[in-house]
């Protein structure tokens, strides 16, 4: 391919098209992305080489990012947040962009010699003999966009004629996207403050202050003890840490296998395992809460362990169980509503886990949660719970082995594991500051740092 290929406008003039339909039709963004690549490399375009990110709103990662390469198809990466910017970033066509308020950066590629920026070095092996960068934001004010590049291993590079349908492309691909990103931001919000089950259906419309519905559910509500007294005495960061702590060893394992984390409440949560309303779907719920509780005790273990290695007091936390109908849908007022489980089961178990402390146990269950277990059960004694008629038989587990397997455990993501690519949003999101930074280097006359990769 040279650079003298012809590049069909009817053709761009299809890729828009499919582009706008994509958008009205609510495509995804990796749907979006390679359609694009392959409809662009069907017009003639000579791209051998596509990078995109999208920056996301989302409590783990900051972007969305796509590789397209004409021999190899479409790969796709998570960029998760990192609090500091490494030196391979700073030394990159994109942190040039942002550092420099400019919206696009055309090099030429040459065989040999030295390079302006690292990630030519890879783009020599790729053959690549001509590389544009670009930012574009999705509005004024906005901390949402994308920042890519287009790379080509045609003989020449990219011609005037190309230069200017990538840039037209450019456009329609950044609306198509936005709507795309909206879109994925409105299940990430959602997902993250509602939960996985609560967020589809206030997504699929259940948004009314008194839609929902009673479904029969196991239940578990966690809580920290003296978290008061800690924060007082340590200080609001210190607790803050300590309860993100908590949260991360307790809570996570009951937010899969079929749980979900509907809320957090100060210092505790509420999760639930819906389930149907016979024996056998009510058995798999318990039982797969039961197991959560074994692993969150295990790995509450592992962290005061941590802890007293950094002359940390420990935490301790009290579990209530129990299994029961509970209302699950939307509450509040007319413009500021909460979807969550409410009656008279969720009041029982919150009532249970308050029990933790009067039998200095760490867990707490209902008879009626262990008859649906396999665990060997003690009996603590009979309770009158608070606002409850009759009395409840309250019990606790002898053995703390689970009785489904080990659940599985979180793998976190190292910084230092992150591809150079992950930093790029990082940087875009905080443009304005570093525009503010480079003003002053400007007028001490002190030269940027010579860029990298990208």
């Amino acid at each position: 391919m040279t650079i003298h290929s012809s590049v069909s406008d009817i053709l761009l003039d299809k890729v828009a098209e499919w582009l706008t339909q994509a958008a009205l039709t609510g495509e995804n963004l990796e749907t979006i992305v390679r359609g694009f690549c392959e409809r662009m490399a069907a017009t003639g375009m000579p791209i051998a080489r596509v990078h995109l990110t999208f920056s996301m709103l989302h409590p783990l990662y900051d972007a969305l990012g796509f590789t397209w390469r004409r021999a190899g198809g479409l790969t796709i990466e998570g960029y998760r947040h990192v609090n500091e910017k490494p030196e391979r970033f700073m030394q990159s066509p994109y942190y040039y962009l942002l550092s420099n308020n400019l919206q696009h950066l055309r090099r030429r590629i040459d065989v040999d010699g030295a390079v302006e920026f690292p990630i030519f070095e890879d783009l020599r092996k790729e053959k690549m003999t001509d590389y544009m960068a670009f930012v574009q934001t999705f509005g004024a004010g906005s901390v949402q966009g994308m920042m890519g590049s287009w790379a080509t291993d045609g003989i020449g590079g990219f011609s005037e004629e190309m230069i200017g349908a990538l840039m037209r492309m450019q456009n329609h691909l950044a609306m198509a996207a936005k709507m795309a990103v909206l879109g994925k931001l409105a299940n990430n919000m959602l997902t993250t403050y509602l939960g996985g089950d609560a967020g589809k259906r206030v997504l699929n419309g259940q948004i009314r202050r008194g839609d929902g519905e009673t479904i029969r559910a196991a239940l578990v509500m966690g809580d920290m003890r003296q978290s008061t007294v800690y924060a007082e005495k340590e200080g609001r960061q210190a607790y803050i840490d300590t309860l993100n702590e908590f949260f991360d060893a307790i809570a996570a394992p009951f937010n899969r296998n079929g749980g979900e984390i509907l809320s957090f409440l100060g210092d505790g949560f509420l999760a639930v395992y819906p389930c149907g309303r016979h024996k056998d779907p009510s058995k798999v719920a318990c039982e797969a809460a039961l197991s959560a509780v074994f692993e969150a005790q295990r790995r509450v273990a592992l962290l005061n362990s941590d802890r007293q290695s950094r002359n940390l007091s420990a935490v301790r936390y009290g579990i209530g169980l129990h299994v029961g109908n509970v209302m699950f849908g939307n509450v509040g007022l007319r413009d500021r509503l909460t979807f969550s489980a409410f009656g008279a089961a969720v009041n029982e178990v919150e009532r249970l886990q308050s029990l933790t402390k009067k039998y200095s146990t760490e867990v707490v269950a209902s008879q009626a949660f262990a008859s649906y277990t396999d665990c060997e059960w003690g009996k603590l004694g009979e309770e009158k719970l608070r606002g409850v008629r009759q009395r409840f038989t309250v019990v606790y587990p002898k053995v703390a082995t689970a009785a489904n397997g080990a659940m599985d455990i979180f793998q976190e993501t190292t910084a230092d594991s992150l591809s150079e690519a992950e930093q790029v949003i990082l940087l875009h999101r905080d443009a304005k500051k570093f525009e503010g930074r480079v003003q002053v280097e400007n007028l001490t006359s002190r030269p940027l740092s010579s860029p990298g990769s990208a």
